[in-house]
């Protein structure tokens, strides 16, 4: 199994871009997909730099629906017009930061090949989509500045049941894939353990812990307990980026150490 992080938040490989936003590139043994298309077009172009052949995808899994894993979905349709489309059905009503949209570009709702799903997905004996993450452990505490539009127009707190993680199974390894972790890691962890039994043995996502204003000593309570609560999942490794920001990145790696790893845009993973 092959994982390139197309874009995220931080430079990596010499020639790539980067932004606010997440693109994962992943080859299995019967698949070439995406999770994400980050907030522009320039994963398109990281993958050309790269020698990625994006019309080779068949698969794109959108994780929430937010711009900023959604801005580049309509470039990959152009470049891979076959490729089928997963997103949870409420993935495409309006979203709001304060009064800022960021929610999807209405044009994939249009998308032939689009696939509006209501809760968990077995796409097939490597693909698994679910959703129903109803925990509130350690909930981010900046998804209370985000918001979702009611049919009058009235916003309120948005739960998140728009969000899905991925799950990709293959030779004995299962490797969780979450785009921002809204309903949070470990809600996202305790929902795995319910479908599947166990532990993943890899888990690649954003924790959503990036703040413009200084932590609180609650919030960095609330990282340092997370962190300290990931350690108990002994056998898996957790790889991080684009959402969850380089100060509490950092202060995980305390606690976990090299089972903790940080995305840059245009690198592989070493899995």
């Amino acid at each position: 199994m092959r994982i390139v992080t197309l874009i995220e938040n931080t430079p990596g490989a010499p020639g790539c871009a980067h932004e606010h936003g997440l693109s994962l590139y992943i080859e299995t043994g019967h698949h070439t997909l995406l999770l994400d298309t980050g907030a522009t077009g320039a994963f398109a172009d990281n993958a050309a730099a790269l020698g990625l052949d994006l019309s080779r995808v068949d698969t794109v899994v959108l994780s929430h629906g937010h711009y900023d894993h959604a801005g580049g979905l309509l470039r990959l349709v152009e470049l891979a017009p076959g490729a089928a489309v997963y997103m949870q059905r409420g993935a495409g009503r309006d979203f709001y930061h304060g009064d800022r949209y960021i929610g999807i570009d209405k044009a994939i709702l249009g998308l032939p090949r689009l696939h509006l799903l209501d809760g968990d997905c077995r796409l097939d004996d490597e693909l698994f989509l679910f959703a129903g993450i109803t925990g509130r452990r350690f909930w981010p505490r900046s998804n209370l500045e985000l918001r979702v539009a009611e049919p009058d127009g009235h916003l309120v707190q948005d739960d998140f049941s728009h969000e899905q993680c991925l799950v990709l199974s293959q030779n004995g390894q299962h490797i969780l894939l979450s785009g921002c972790a809204h309903s949070g890691i470990l809600n996202i962890l305790d929902r795995y353990r319910e479908l599947f039994g166990d532990d993943p043995d890899v888990v690649i996502s954003g924790f959503h812990m990036k703040k413009a204003d200084p932590y609180t000593d609650a919030e960095w309570q609330t990282i340092e307990k997370t962190g300290r609560a990931l350690q108990g999942y002994r056998h898996t490794r957790f790889f991080t980026g684009h959402c969850t920001g380089r100060p509490a990145q950092e202060r995980l790696q305390e606690i976990l150490g090299d089972r903790l790893r940080p995305l840059h845009s245009g690198e592989a993973l070493d899995l």
